[in-house]
């Protein structure tokens, strides 16, 4: 019988393995790819599966193979901040479901280990775009302006090496990332050692974020600005912390990038207004292929005629919802 772990393999999927690993040691079988790769628990066999971790990835996206795994009577710890729909009520499974937009699974994790490692879980927080929330958590645990400054870094950076297309894109195939910080129970040890993950992704993410930063955009209205990245690695890799900084730099307006596809569609990253943490996961969810959360959500296959639609639909929502 096998034992699964399964994770989306962005900051807050990794992150939230990587705190449970630390204080619970398992050599599970790995099941990740790219932050937008969701639907991942249909890749464990009903049949020779004795015990299920499921990290980061929506329960609604994956309800249908999850049911498949209860009903074989497979053991499931679920935890994930995304959309969850109906909660399958049986013993064997364990969900620890929270959509708050303040809330991470890397916290839920940390709340569940009792603050174990605690610093990794603050890490996740950054990762996720949580910055306020991250910074409050910094100074509860008595860290220094540039601590938390590193922590942050890292977390954007870890998140980083996530977005692309296939993993041919990233730095880190998700999974042997995972490993190597699994080297490092505290986070502040990547900064000391010189041939750690964080130097490599650091000097990456420097250059791709300087393309991107060149780029005007495609549309700016009154509560929405839409950015357009080439089809090419470097746009792909940076697409979701990009839209993660435009957030940041303009927090009462929603900010979306596209990313061409090969088949001449778009991947989309859409962002609440971090003033104003809703509707996004209600958007993309209009479109075939979209989904996510309150705060941030995404579509990986919006056609180039439905673009003007996007536009609308996410300007007329924030009209009628300001904050």
């Amino acid at each position: 019988m096998m034992n699964y772990d399964v994770f989306n393999g962005d900051a807050d999927g990794i992150i939230s393995l990587l705190q449970l690993r630390l204080a619970q040691p398992a050599d599970n079988k790995l099941i990740t790819g790219v932050k937008r790769d969701i639907e991942l628990l249909k890749s464990v066999p009903v049949v020779g599966t004795n015990e299920v971790v499921v990290l980061d990835i929506s329960m609604e996206k994956n309800i249908s193979a999850l049911v498949k795994l209860l009903d074989s009577g497979v053991k499931v710890f679920y935890a994930d901040h995304h959309r969850s729909g109906d909660i399958p009520d049986v013993a064997h499974l364990n969900a620890l479901i929270d959509l708050d937009p303040n809330v991470c699974t890397g916290l839920l994790v940390d709340k569940w280990l009792d603050g174990q490692f605690h610093l990794w879980a603050i890490t996740a927080a950054y990762g996720d775009n949580l910055f306020a929330k991250a910074d409050q958590l910094s100074r509860n645990a008595g860290l220094t302006d540039e601590q938390s400054e590193q922590l942050k870094q890292l977390g954007i950076l870890i998140n980083y090496n996530g977005y692309g297309s296939s993993v041919e894109d990233l730095h880190f195939h998700p999974a042997e990332l995972y490993k190597l910080l699994l080297n490092y129970p505290s986070p502040f040890d990547l900064f000391t050692d010189k041939h750690s993950p964080y130097w490599l992704l650091h000097d990456a993410y420097e250059a791709d974020m300087a393309n991107a930063l060149a780029i005007a955009p495609r549309y700016k209205g009154e509560q929405f600005a839409l950015f357009e990245l080439p089809d090419l690695p470097w746009a792909r890799r940076v697409s979701g912390v990009y839209g993660n900084h435009l957030a940041n730099q303009t927090p009462d307006l929603a900010n979306g990038v596209l990313t061409l596809n090969a088949d001449h569609t778009y991947t989309v990253s859409l962002r609440a207004p971090l003033n104003n943490k809703q509707g996004a996961g209600d958007i993309c969810s209009q479109f075939a292929t979209g989904g996510g959360r309150a705060a941030a959500a995404g579509i990986n296959a919006l056609a180039k005629d439905d673009i003007n639609q996007f536009i609308s639909v996410t300007e007329r929502y924030y009209s009628g919802h300001i904050s």
